[in-house]
């Protein structure tokens, strides 16, 4: 696969979000405000890049028996990183990400691409396969904010739209909201895709991107 493959792969084909239906909890949970999205989306991707790398230099060297211990405390530590990062430079984003910025630690979307690519790749490609999953993960999350602002208070990044501020819908400011512009925008994928987006060449539990990273092992 060449590398323009790998990062688009991440990006549309392989969609965290909307295709894998992977890290929906903040996803969901931090799109309120397109800002709050785009920051969070960055955030997870400089930890997904450095996961990445380190656990493809490493990958010869970490015993297979405790990889996946290794690979937590790798991701503890770089999303505390990233955490103190965020809190001594951008305040008020720490502020309304709260609770979910540390959780970044067991976001599957981490893990899986650590288990599923940097184990077996060269850190180049690592890199780039982290870069474009970030990229998916953040356009998403940006995408579903955006129609939660917009209808829900009226502006996008913090700019009031004239017509639309005085007449918002308030539950998309909400938690429902995230529910429902989710799925607005996996209708609009699916008619333009024709369905091809969310479906997988075979069904089952073992054709799953994700499936040697979720426990089962492929086992249904």
């Amino acid at each position: 696969m060449s590398r323009y493959a790998i990062l688009i792969k991440g990006i549309a084909k392989e969609n965290p979000v909307f295709v894998l239906a992977l890290g929906l909890c903040p996803a969901l949970a931090v799109s309120s405000l397109v800002s709050n999205a785009l920051g969070m989306g960055l955030a997870t991707t400089l930890v997904l890049i450095g996961t990445n790398t380190v656990i493809s230099i490493l990958r010869n060297v970490i015993p297979d028996k405790v990889r996946i211990p290794c690979y937590i405390v790798l991701i503890a530590g770089l999303v505390s990183i990233v955490q103190m990062l965020v809190q001594a430079f951008v305040y008020p984003l720490y502020l309304a990400l709260g609770i979910f910025l540390p959780l970044i630690t067991v976001n599957c979307i981490v893990f899986a691409r650590a288990e599923l690519f940097a184990k077996k790749n060269k850190p180049f490609d690592s890199i780039i396969d982290a870069i474009g999953t970030g990229l998916g993960f953040t356009a998403a999350l940006v995408a579903i904010a955006t129609v939660r602002e917009v209808l829900g208070h009226g502006s996008w990044f913090g700019i009031p739209i004239p017509g639309l501020a005085e007449n918002s819908i308030s539950l998309f400011s909400m938690a429902p909201g995230g529910f429902i512009a989710f799925g607005l925008i996996i209708a609009v994928i699916s008619k333009i895709s024709k369905g091809r987006a969310a479906k997988l060449k075979e069904s089952g539990c073992a054709s799953c991107p994700s499936c040697a990273a979720c426990g089962k092992g492929g086992a249904e």
